[in-house]
Formats: C-alpha cells, sequence, structure tokens
C-alpha cells in the first residue's frame, strides 16, 4: 500500500514523524469534580498522528483512564512528568512539550 500523502510505501512513510517535529504540545492539570484532577494534552494533531493508538499507550503505561476529546487528550489523575517521558519515547521532540 502506499500513502497518498508523501507516495512512500506504508512501511517507509515518514508523515507521521514530520507531524510529530512539528507540533506544540502544552502538558497540564486541570481540576474536575470531586476533587479529582485530570492531566490535559494539548496541541496533538489527530489528523497526522494515530491518536487513538497513542492514547492506549499512555493509559496503558501510565495505568489510569483517559479519553480523547475535544482535541485534547485526557488522563485521570497528575501524570505531568511521565506523559512528558512517554511522549519523548513515542517520538516527540522534548523542546515541543511543555508543562505547566
Amino acid at each position: 500500500m502506499v500513502c497518498p500523502k508523501c507516495g512512500l510505501p506504508e512501511e517507509l512513510c515518514v508523515c507521521e514523524v514530520i507531524a510529530k517535529e512539528a507540533q506544540k504540545i502544552k502538558v497540564f492539570l486541570a481540576p474536575k469534580r470531586f476533587g479529582k484532577t485530570m492531566t490535559i494534552i494539548q496541541g496533538i494533531d489527530a489528523g497526522k498522528i494515530n491518536i487513538r493508538e497513542l492514547l492506549k499507550k499512555l493509559k496503558s503505561k501510565l495505568a489510569c483512564g483517559g479519553t480523547f476529546k475535544e482535541g485534547e487528550l485526557e488522563l485521570q489523575g497528575d501524570h505531568r512528568q511521565r506523559v512528558k517521558e512517554l511522549l519523548i519515547k513515542e517520538g516527540f521532540a522534548a523542546d515541543i512539550i511543555e508543562i505547566r
């Protein structure tokens, strides 16, 4: 199968790698009901990155629940530092990830 964006075979496709380098990701805490907190990840382009696969990996590694709503990844609990480490392992550059 050939990638419609770059024209390379899917095994050699570099579209997702390029997309990971061209984003500005913000990771922060948001208060939710009953005193709970959510780690919010903004700035990941769902059109260029397989967001479902990324969310599945994050939830598995962090042992928490989460969802993708309105362009944001939401993870239950405070996982700001671990999320940055895991995003770097997934191929995102460290300098594009901002933690607040």
